[in-house]
């Protein structure tokens, strides 16, 4: 999963990179138009065209007829009879060609997310740094110690909370730039990649995973941690950021959806594409 998630991480850094010191939302346009080409691509060669518009021409000539003879009960119960029926089928030549886009949908949000979700810490702001551990081991028996730096200072010694299995260091960052925090365990280096006023459109890492499949999907930013050491995760609380809309914050998430969808409708006709 690691070399797919790195050849993603190249693609979406060369697409990003031109707008990295521009508004989000200029990237937040960029990101949603190629998703759209995307999915009308996959959309054109994976469904039944000729079906689905078949489908649709049906559907209309059966709401005409429902308003030509409203006042026919009969036909009228026979139209939306037919109506459900085409819908039904419509359905039917949908599901393929969605079933082609999920795994590249969820690739795209999963690193879109790292991008957009979050914001870098600037200097001086103070954060807390979150180690959790494995089952089988003790917060306050194992011996893990996050090594200083002349990037950031560690403001305390570490906490070690029994109840969540978890280690705690409070850091806060002297100084702009991407640096790791590197961690001793087991005679072993661990990093973690920390962000430090980075430009507006930054790809920022809150949490590093062992190694593990839906883990590593869903944080797709930093190399998996091996499966053979304490720690499970390593976590950097950093501020969330949402798109701004006039002072409204929104989820960038939601305004994702909302400009693919109006721009996949928008294209579809220049695309010859029937959804």
């Amino acid at each position: 999963m690691w070399i797919i998630n790195s050849i993603l991480q190249k693609m979406f850094n060369v697409i990003f990179y031109p707008f990295r010191n521009m508004s989000p939302w200029i990237g937040m346009l960029v990101i949603s138009l190629l998703s759209v080409f995307l999915i009308l691509f996959i959309f054109k060669h994976t469904s039944n065209q000729k079906g689905i518009r078949t489908v649709k021409d049906r559907i209309k000539a059966h709401l005409l007829e429902l308003r030509l003879y409203k006042d026919n009960l009969r036909i009228s119960l026979k139209a939306q009879g037919s109506i459900l029926r085409q819908n039904s089928k419509y359905i039917a030549y949908s599901a393929k060609p969605l079933l082609f886009m999920i795994i590249p949908i969820v690739l795209i949000i999963a690193h879109t997310n790292f991008w957009f979700g979050y914001t870098s810490l600037e200097p001086g702001q103070k954060t807390l740094v979150k180690v959790k551990l494995n089952g089988e081991y003790d917060p306050l028996e194992t011996d893990i110690r996050l090594e200083p730096s002349p990037a950031y200072l560690i403001e305390t010694p570490p906490l070690r909370i029994l109840e969540e299995n978890e280690i705690d260091w409070r850091i806060s960052p002297l100084k702009a730039g991407i640096f790791d925090l590197e961690f001793s365990v087991a005679g072993e280096k661990i990093r973690k990649t920390l962000s430090v006023k980075s430009p507006p459109l930054s790809r920022i890492s809150p949490v590093k995973f062992q190694k593990n499949f839906f883990d590593e999907l869903i944080n797709p930013t930093e190399a998996p941690i091996r499966k053979d050491l304490p720690i499970k995760s390593i976590e950097i609380l950093y501020p969330t950021k949402n798109m701004n809309i006039f002072g409204l914050g929104i989820h960038w998430l939601i305004v994702y959806f909302i400009l693919t969808i109006i721009m996949g409708f928008s294209l579809k006709s220049f695309f010859k594409v029937e959804i």
